[in-house]
C-alpha cells in the first residue's frame, strides 16, 4: 500500500502533467490512494478549483481532497472549509505560499493557519529553502496546527531536519523536481521516521521521481512501511489497512 499525500487533479500548463493518466499512473507505482488538490486551486481560482474537485471526488474511492485556501481571501477560505470538510470527501487543507504571494511570516498566513488549526485537519504547506523553518516556528506558536512541509523546503532539505527536530506537529513530504544524490538518506537519519510522508507532485510531475529518490535511500523495511502508508493513515485518519 502506498499513499500519496502530495498529488493534484487537473490539467498543468507544464509540458510534463500526467493528469489523463492519473489512475493508470498511480497503478504504476503501486500507489493505492492519492490526495489531490485541485490545480485550478493552487494556481488560479481557489473556490472554483474546489467546487469541481468536490464534483469529481464523489465518483473515485482512491482519491481524498485538499480544500485549497488563499490566505489573501480568507472568508472565501472559511467558506470553503465549512462546506467541503464535512463531507468526509476532504481531509485537509492545502497553501501555496509562492503562487498566492503569502510567505509563512506574512499577517494573513499566521492567521490563515490558525484558521485551519481550529478545523482539526493538517495543512500541506508549499516550502523552499529556509521556509520550512518559518512553518515549524508557525506550528509552535499556533496550538494545535499540524502541517505538512511540502517538498521537505527542496534544495532546503537540511533545514528540514532541524525544523522536524524544533517541532513535533510538523511532517516532511519529499516531492522536488529535482533529485540531489543523499537528500532523502540526510533526511532520514536525523528526523523521528514517524514524521516522513510520501508525496509525489503528481500529476505535475510523474512519480518516477519521488520513487526514484526515496529507493535511491535505501529505506529499512519498518520505516519504508511508515513512509509509504503508516504515518499517512494516522496523521489524516484514514479508514485504510495494507
Amino acid at each position: 500500500m502506498i499513499v500519496d499525500v502530495h498529488a493534484h487533479w487537473g490539467p498543468w500548463f507544464f509540458t510534463m502533467d500526467v493528469a489523463e493518466a492519473n489512475l493508470a499512473t498511480m497503478d504504476r507505482y503501486g500507489i493505492g490512494v492519492s490526495i489531490v488538490s485541485a490545480t485550478e486551486a493552487v494556481i488560479y481560482d481557489a473556490a472554483a478549483g474546489n467546487r469541481a474537485l468536490d464534483g469529481w471526488l464523489a465518483t473515485t474511492e482512491r482519491h481524498y481532497g485538499y480544500v485549497t485556501v488563499n490566505p489573501r481571501r480568507l472568508a472565501e477560505a472559511e467558506r470553503d472549509l465549512d462546506e467541503y470538510l464535512p463531507t468526509g470527501r476532504f481531509v485537509g487543507v492545502k497553501i501555496h505560499t509562492d503562487y498566492t504571494g503569502s510567505p509563512v511570516t506574512s499577517p494573513q498566513m499566521r492567521e490563515t493557519l490558525a484558521l485551519v488549526a481550529s478545523r482539526g485537519v493538517p495543512a500541506l504547506v508549499h516550502t523552499w529553502g529556509a521556509t520550512v523553518l518559518d512553518l515549524a516556528q508557525a506550528c509552535l506558536d499556533t496550538p494545535g496546527l499540524r502541517a505538512i512541509a511540502g517538498h521537505m523546503g527542496a534544495d532546503g532539505h537540511r533545514h528540514a531536519v532541524e525544523a522536524a527536530r524544533a517541532c513535533d506537529r510538523l511532517w516532511l513530504e519529499p516531492c522536488y523536481s529535482h533529485a540531489p544524490a543523499g537528500r532523502i538518506a540526510q533526511v532520514v537519519a536525523g528526523v523521528d521516521p514517524g514524521r516522513l510522508l510520501f508525496g509525489t507532485d503528481s500529476t505535475l510531475i510523474d512519480p518516477a521521481s519521488a520513487f526514484g529518490a526515496v529507493a535511491a535511500a535505501g529505506l529499512s523495511p519498518d520505516v519504508a512501511e511508515m513512509v509509504a502508508w503508516r504515518n499517512a493513515v494516522q496523521l489524516f485518519g484514514l479508514d485504510i489497512t495494507a
